[in-house]
């Protein structure tokens, strides 16, 4: 998923509330993140929303980086190296057990965690020098740009127990191999896509016959959400248009994905920066469809709403992450097993059911009840990502354009 299109990327910052996060000597798991964040009243708010499963854990470190918990460290030497301990650099939340069972089973203790609020401000540390994790978690359309920066290490894929068994889709997705070496054991993937109330939409939109469209269309004008990322708005608009080059669109396409965009925006009840309020949305009836996530669907899903995971027929958009190892780790063998307990099918049993997000092991879906995969829309993996749009990163002048066109647009120009 492009930076500006996907449930990981940052949204306008707030101004900072005022309290410093501590990070104590421990490694800082989620749990103590969100009682440090209850001192402030806002935070609170965020912090129940996450504990009471109404929002990710991509939303709940997405929101504590608007609030100005930008970056969640431990603090880090190279004492960790000389014990022995890896230091993994990602998302919150990933530093729980279930992800890593087998390197437990070898080591006794988990590695050093650290956090960061988005891809970009996490390259920028590590490229700033006087910080150097072992193992980073990052998406697909970063691989070029970190590989550029000289921040990894080439995988050996002998050393990769699990990578057999990853989906064809993405053994090898754009970014993971690059001049013929392997940069990125893919690990986890999701989709943004139209989540909709089934009883509200009707046949005409519903199941088989999901589409875009029906974000250009006035049927539901008013009744209808968008995510607020100039990359989406532009992208699925020439998409519904027919184009195929949505991530290097020309000026003269340009010209006409404008026209689109107004029609979207005329019809729009809201265009959202947190998931959350499409969701509270879509359960009130406020809405009868939006943009959204696949932790979206669980939520309306959970809470006995009537509500799809669209397979829309112009196509799905899909994210994909996974790990990496940095280029000066001291730790190869530690690293290389964090990476397989991540990759394991155990470990991918654990995200599909606690998190509803795919896993890039197909043996992890034989783990999990039929019934689950149902409940979490993901009883056709293969069918999701092989009809998957994998979200691109852009050229800069590219995505220039884009967001110039998204601010006049909305501006009425």
């Amino acid at each position: 998923m492009p930076v500006s299109s996907g449930p990981s990327c940052a949204t306008t910052r707030p101004a900072s509330i005022p309290f410093t996060l501590y990070s104590p000597p421990e490694a800082v798991t989620i749990a103590s993140l969100i009682l440090i964040l209850e001192n402030n009243m806002k935070a609170r708010e965020i912090a129940n929303l996450y504990k009471s499963g109404q929002i990710s854990r991509r939303e709940f470190n997405k929101l504590a980086s608007a609030l100005g918990v930008g970056l969640v460290t431990v603090p880090v030497t190279r004492n960790a190296a000389a014990a022995g301990t890896p230091i993994y650099f990602g998302w919150a939340g990933y530093d729980n057990e279930g992800f890593i069972g087998s390197y437990l089973e070898k080591y006794g203790a988990p590695p050093e965690y650290t956090f960061w609020g988005s891809e970009d401000e996490a390259f920028q540390k590590m490229r700033a020098g006087g910080f150097q994790p072992d193992v980073m978690a990052p998406c697909t359309y970063e691989l070029f740009k970190w590989n550029d920066g000289g921040l990894l290490a080439p995988l050996d894929p002998e050393r990769l127990v699990h990578l057999p068994d990853m989906f064809p889709s993405l053994e090898n997705i754009e970014g993971s191999v690059i001049n013929g070496q392997r940069f990125l054991m893919p690990i986890d993937w999701g989709n943004s896509t139209i989540i909709y109330r089934r009883d509200l939409v009707g046949e005409k939109w519903r199941d088989e016959n999901v589409s875009w469209e029906i974000f250009y269309t006035d049927e539901f004008r008013n009744r209808l959400g968008f995510y607020d990322s100039a990359g989406a708005i532009v992208e699925i608009s020439a998409l519904v248009l027919g184009y195929d080059n949505i991530f290097t669109l020309t000026d003269e396409q340009l010209v006409e994905v404008r026209k689109m965009v107004a029609i979207q925006r005329d019809n729009m009840r809201m265009y959202w920066g947190d998931q959350t309020e499409a969701v509270q949305a879509l359960a009130s009836g406020e809405l009868v469809a939006s943009y959204g996530w696949n932790d979206a669907y669980v939520t309306l899903k959970s809470q006995g709403f009537d509500v799809g995971l669209g397979i829309p027929k112009e196509g799905i958009f899909t994210w994909c992450c996974g790990l990496v190892m940095h280029s000066q780790t001291e730790l190869v063998d530690e690293s290389y097993d964090l990476i397989n307990a991540f990759a394991s099918p155990e470990a991918g049993a654990f995200e599909i059911t606690n998190w509803g997000y795919g896993h890039a092991n197909m043996k992890a879906f034989e783990l999990v009840a039929d019934d689950v995969l149902e409940e979490l829309g993901l009883s056709t993996p293969e069918s999701l990502l092989n009809n998957g749009i994998f979200f691109q990163a852009l050229a800069p002048d590219i995505e220039e354009k884009y967001i110039r066109l998204w601010d006049e647009v909305r501006a009425g120009y």
